[in-house]
């Protein structure tokens, strides 16, 4: 054949026509013959290139990269198509994936590419600063310092004040800034203030070293820093404003003279009290101009610097009770004040001999309050804003709030407050006379409190007379002892938690103790010696026995718990807390609403379970709305909403807790029903209406209360005598033992007149509202001596009721006699069994009763001694749990807090 007739040699795998056969094949066949194609292919021997069935399989392996010849053609002379194509490209601007690299390698950016990327993205940041830098503008302190009005509204929507306007801020010069302020402050602050240009980095560093080894050290922000700070309107955590403040503090450093950013930084700084500058801060703590200052004043000026809240010696509870108390505050002054001046002689700024001068701590004067919030608005305003401080989400701070520009929307009903207010100015001019009685009269304190049992929404307040002169809130946490108010926790406690069993440890389970009944019969003697649970004697670390006293040193022999809660006995409640344990009483007292803070008496002691401590009037009616509204708790507040700029960043959940079991609430509702239907309460009786409620007087008649609830509304008064001087921390209760005319002075006299005269205006137009009617609960058991009867634990209502009835209990008095046949076969909890009906009115004060006894005492005048509670709690022969109420109050939190 010639040489021009030869047939070109085919592609192995047999050519075009060998693809179309293949293709016409099954899958299984193409795949059986496509292996046998390629394994009989020799380039795979050779380690060359695979053979492809066909020129679309070869284009679409080389455009995969399949390809793994690096150039050239193969062995017959044909071209490479996978990688050939791909490098015959344009060089691309950006190599990556990398060309040329297998694996990984591809994916490992060049040392050009990152240098290159890194150079840029410096280049483009530095265009952007230099941006920045140049469109900011050093801030304007009159513009920055401008702060609008702080709106209060009443619960009805209506204004009651506008606090705040212009801000309380003189500007100085710099020549009119003392010399020793400048001085204090460069010590104190940032002692490169002089030499650095707005940011020192070395004072960061130093900063942060001397906090990690718990040393006293300046700030890490210069002067400079601080003052930008200050002087910018937004005080939002966000980057952008850190950036821009950062720019600023460049800018300001480098472009403003040192004389001008210190005069600016004391101008706009806040030194607390409503003040920022350094005028209106020497007029707030000193009643001075600043030129007037020394060099002592200065130190403690500066000292505020670093925030007032921690370092002013008044105090700042309602923030943080602990840690801003007004000793811890005291404390914490006096040592910085004291590190500045030595600083100072460090510095060289002041000589070692005018040190020594300054050997006493500049007390500053105690805080003064705004003429527009005299009366009863300063007290308002001030429980709103504590509250509001201490409950935003936003963290909203007191220097901010003090710029202004905040709508607080109040829980507090005007006309309420209104009728809290005349209802004490009535005792006051009607019984305190200052004039006729000077030893007597003086320093007498009324506090109220009155909240809505059902949400806890505080609804009207007294904290004194004016609150421009009187300055501690009434309302709050005095350190007033609240004496036998605290009774019903006691009730409460025994019927949640029950009286332990004498022959077991002093941790039982529930089912190891008896659940108490109100009609449990204790030993109600004068003078009763108190045991401990097991039945030994309880004795104090001084091996002294405690001998509990009645009032009066009145004898009530053996009593039920609901005749010693209606003639307020002391021996039978005291007796019980050691039954069920002091510390279940206490947890009572808590889950009613109460706080466990200083104003939480020691709780080891017998005399705990009669008011030795000392809750706010805000507390007080907060826990006894827990048993108004079958003990659901709800936390009592102050502040509904607050709106910034129209926004609302704050608004009040009501979180209702499970505090008691219905039945128990009820229960002790109606026991506190009983006293003020038939005992030591009547003056607080609203004909009509269901009212429950407790009277309370303590040790040296030093504090009187009356607590009491209707089913809508809780309200408490307290009544105390405290010397006037509230500069001073350790301020001492006086007795009250002829003020008002009185002989003494109990909760049932002035407290249970006020609320009575308060709580018939405010529940005008309300519905008439009962309590709900009380289901047997609890054993009958007997303590403190009493006798208990045999073979069944219930006693006689016969021997009971004539036990009970004679107005004159005698010492002997016991209910120890046989029961009946038929009370044998009485059910444990069947009251009506056990004590005939508790409407019929034959027993011992029960609710509704008629003619019972417990009208013989306690229904005398307001304020005679024989309608009197027996709240004394005093003892024989130890110092442990008196009820002196002679500690200084602090404020509280919440809306009231403290308490």
């Amino acid at each position: 054949m010639s040489e021009h007739r030869r047939k070109t040699p085919q592609p192995q795998g047999g050519g075009r026509a060998a693809a179309r056969r293949a293709a016409q094949q099954p899958a299984g066949r193409r795949t059986e013959s496509s292996r046998r194609a390629t394994s009989s292919s020799p380039s795979g021997a050779h380690g060359e290139e695979p053979v492809y069935s066909s020129r679309a399989e070869a284009r679409r392996a080389a455009q995969r990269g399949g390809g793994r010849r690096r150039g050239g053609g193969d062995n017959n002379g044909h071209e490479g198509r996978g990688r050939g194509r791909a490098d015959s490209g344009k060089k691309r601007f950006v190599d990556y994936p990398r060309a040329g690299k297998d694996g990984f390698r591809r994916w490992v950016p060049s040392w050009r590419l990152v240098s290159g990327l890194s150079l840029g993205f410096l280049g483009l940041m530095m265009g952007a600063a230099g941006i920045a830098y140049a469109l900011v503008v050093p801030p304007e302190v009159n513009e920055s310092a401008t702060a609008q009005n702080n709106v209060y509204y009443w619960a009805d929507g209506t204004q009651m004040v506008a606090t705040g306007g212009d801000i309380n801020r003189q500007e100085l010069e710099y020549a009119q800034i003392p010399e020793e302020m400048r001085n204090a402050v460069i010590s104190a602050e940032n002692k490169s203030f002089k030499t650095d240009r707005g940011i020192d980095p070395k004072g960061i560093a130093r900063a942060v070293y001397n906090m990690a080894l718990g040393g006293d050290t300046q700030g890490g922000s210069t002067i400079t820093q601080q003052y930008v700070k200050n002087s910018m309107l937004s005080q939002d955590q966000t980057l952008s404003r850190k950036v821009k403040e950062l720019f600023i503090t460049l800018k300001v450093g480098e472009n403003v003279s040192k004389e001008k950013v210190m005069e600016g930084y004391l101008n706009v700084s806040y030194y607390g009290r409503g003040a920022f500058g350094l005028q209106a801060a020497a007029r707030a703590y000193y009643d001075e101009d600043a030129t007037d200052l020394d060099a002592s004043q200065c130190a403690f000026l500066a000292t505020l610097l670093k925030g007032a809240t921690y370092y002013d010696p008044a105090g700042s509870p309602d923030i943080d009770p602990v840690k801003a108390s007004a000793k811890e505050n005291t404390r914490r002054a006096k040592e910085r004040w004291s590190w500045i001046l030595d600083e100072e002689v460090k510095d060289g700024t002041l000589s070692a001999a005018e040190r020594a001068k300054y050997k006493t701590f500049p007390m500053p004067d105690p805080p003064q309050k705004d003429a527009n919030l005299s009366g009863q608005t300063g007290y308002l305003v001030d429980l709103a804003r504590k509250y509001f401080l201490a409950h935003n989400e936003e963290d909203v701070t007191e220097k901010e709030l003090a710029r202004g520009g905040y709508e607080i929307h109040t829980t507090f009903d005007a006309k309420k407050v209104k009728q809290l207010k005349e209802s004490v100015n009535k005792v006051y001019e009607a019984k305190i006379d200052e004039k006729t009685r000077p030893d007597k009269d003086t320093h007498v304190e009324f506090g109220g409190a009155s909240v809505d049992t059902k949400t806890g929404a505080i609804v009207a307040t007294y904290g004194g007379q004016d609150a421009t002169q009187h300055y501690t809130n009434n309302a709050d946490a005095t350190g007033a002892q609240v004496g036998s108010t605290w009774k019903p926790f006691v009730l409460a406690a025994a019927m949640q938690y029950g009286k332990r069993n004498p022959e077991l440890g002093p941790e039982q389970s529930e089912s190891e103790r008896s659940i108490v009944s109100p009609k449990s019969i204790y030993n109600g003697d004068n003078d009763l010696k108190i045991t401990d649970y097991d039945g030994s004697v309880w004795e104090n670390d001084d091996g002294k026995q405690w001998l509990q006293r009645n009032d009066g040193k009145e004898d009530y022999g053996d009593i039920t718990l609901r005749h010693a809660m209606q003639e307020s006995a002391n021996s039978p409640f005291v007796q019980l807390g050691m039954d069920v344990g002091t510390d279940k009483v206490k947890q009572a007292a808590l889950d009613a609403g109460l706080r466990d803070d200083d104003y939480m008496a020691n709780s080891s002691v017998p005399s705990f379970s009669i008011g030795t401590s000392s809750p706010s009037a805000i507390r007080m009616a907060g826990a006894y709305a827990t048993f108004a509204t079958s003990g659901k708790q709800n936390e009592p507040f102050s502040v509904k909403e607050v709106k910034r700029r129209g926004d609302v960043i704050y608004r009040h959940k009501t979180e209702t807790q499970d505090a008691f079991p219905s039945i128990i609430a009820d229960n002790v509702t109606d026991v506190l029903k009983n006293v003020v239907e038939n005992g030591t309460g009547t003056p607080a009786q609203l004909p009509g209406r269901d009212v429950a409620g407790k009277t309370g007087t303590t040790d040296g008649n030093k504090s009187a209360w009356f607590v009491g609830y209707t089913p809508q509304l809780s309200t408490a008064v307290s009544m105390f005598r405290m010397d006037d001087d509230e500069t001073q921390k350790d301020r001492e209760f006086l007795e009250m033992y002829g003020t008002g005319g009185e002989k003494s002075i109990h909760g049932a006299s002035f407290p249970a007149q006020i609320w009575h005269d308060y709580m018939a205006e405010a529940m005008k137009g309300e519905k008439v509202v009962p309590f709900p009617k009380p289901q047997p609960y609890g054993d009958t058991v007997w303590g403190g001596g009493a006798a208990s009867p045999s073979p069944s634990p219930s006693p006689s209502p016969e021997a009971s009721e004539s036990a009970e009835e004679s107005e004159s209990p005698s010492p002997s008095t016991s209910t120890s006699s046989s029961p009946s046949p038929s009370q044998t076969s009485c059910a444990p909890n069947d009251w009506e069994c056990q004590f005939g009906n508790p409407n019929g009115g034959a027993n011992d004060g029960n609710d509704n009763g008629g003619n019972t006894e417990g009208t013989t005492e306690g229904e005398t005048d307001a304020g005679s001694t024989e309608g009197g509670d027996s709240d004394t709690g005093t003892t024989e022969g130890t110092t442990e749990g008196t009820t002196e109420g002679e500690e200084n109050g602090r404020g509280g939190i919440l809306g009231g807090g403290g308490g």
